[in-house]
């Protein structure tokens, strides 16, 4: 299954992401069968609250494309998305998000909130949950038990 093998590759971006001190959260685009656009949490290493590893590969991918619209572009993210995330996406007119691991706490995909699905705004964006979502879990878990241990929040 195709949505397996992008998943993959958006958990290799949130390891990236760990690797260099950044939640462990990766994005991958994809148009037309091929990766057009990788995001990874930068939050920490450009001193930035906006640098969520979609946002990041939202931005790319419309360089890549040349327009604001996503159209005909899968997202692929290890984690459901927040608030400010999933509004990009409805705003990008994004077609379709598949993702990893539900955020109880945050998720603006089903768990909180539902944006993405909003019968009140102008787009809405089919999601699919819970692909490969005990490995995006997984990485989620360990990151923050390794801060723990480190006496870090």
């Amino acid at each position: 299954m195709d949505d397996l093998i992008w998943m993959r590759l958006a958990l290799d971006e949130a390891r990236l992401a760990a690797e260099h001190g950044d939640v462990p959260i990766g994005a991958v685009a994809v148009r037309d069968g091929d990766v057009i656009a990788r995001g990874r949490n930068r939050r920490e290493a450009d001193g930035d609250a906006t640098a969520h590893a979609e946002m990041v590969a939202i931005r790319e991918a419309s360089r890549v494309i040349g327009h604001w619209r996503l159209e005909g572009v899968t997202l692929y993210c290890t984690l459901e998305p927040c608030a400010m995330c999933a509004g990009a996406m409805v705003l990008a007119r994004l077609p379709r998000l598949v993702f990893g691991a539900f955020d109880p706490k945050a998720g603006a995909g089903g768990s909180v909130m539902d944006l993405l699905a909003h019968p009140r705004l102008n787009h809405r964006v089919e999601a699919l949950g819970g692909v490969l979502a005990e490995e995006s879990a997984a990485l989620l878990v360990g990151f923050f038990a390794a801060l723990r241990a480190q006496g870090q929040k």
